[in-house]
């Protein structure tokens, strides 16, 4: 249904539903882990960061809080908080998979703090294609369908590519339940799409 995503976009641009893939490299996902223990001292290793997943980081804070505007502030606070770790093992870890964890927990603490009610997620796009706009209202009917942590778990596998147990880690919850939400979600998703 959905590949990849590139839901991050300038100030004057939408969030978009077209998933265009990869946002990164297979080689540079290697180097991840180093640009992260780098990026605190290096603001080029911070910059690569943030060009490589602040798609991932849109997608993930945008399932969450449901406003354009506060997922892009998520993005900018993610991105802080990565430059103020003091402690990241290369060896150990998944770059990816903190980044977003940290993404989600930053998320989070802004939902709660503007107390922002998720039924009324609408992915957008202004694009020139009438199917793209129409595609972008089919999604978005679709995920009110969902609850929060079904809706959390889609976003994370299909926009930002994670595995489950990635998803698990960053949602602190079993692998076995990552995979039973995405499946419900999906079989709810199919339901109400009529296939």
């Amino acid at each position: 249904m959905i590949a990849g995503a590139d839901l991050y976009s300038n100030k004057e641009a939408a969030v978009q539903t077209v998933f265009s893939g990869k946002e990164y490299e297979p080689d540079e996902y290697a180097s991840v882990n180093r640009l992260i223990a780098e990026c605190g001292r290096s603001k080029e290793c911070l910059s690569r960061l943030y060009t490589m997943f602040k798609g991932s980081v849109f997608a993930v804070a945008y399932g969450i809080v449901a406003d354009y505007h506060l997922a892009e502030d998520c993005v900018a606070e993610t991105f802080v908080r990565l430059a103020q770790v003091k402690r990241f093992s290369e060896k150990k870890g998944d770059g990816k998979g903190f980044i977003l964890t940290i993404a989600r927990n930053v998320a989070l603490e802004t939902r709660r703090r503007f107390r922002r009610d998720v039924s009324d997620v609408y992915l957008q796009n202004y694009g020139s294609a009438d199917s793209i706009v129409e595609n972008s209202i089919f999604i978005n009917q679709l995920l009110k369908n969902l609850n929060d942590k079904q809706r959390q778990v889609v976003v994370m596998k299909c926009c930002a590519d994670l595995t489950f147990k990635q998803i698990a880690k960053i949602m602190k919850s079993p692998e076995s339940t990552v995979k039973s939400r995405y499946q419900k979600a999906m079989q709810i998703l199919k339901e109400k799409a009529g296939e």
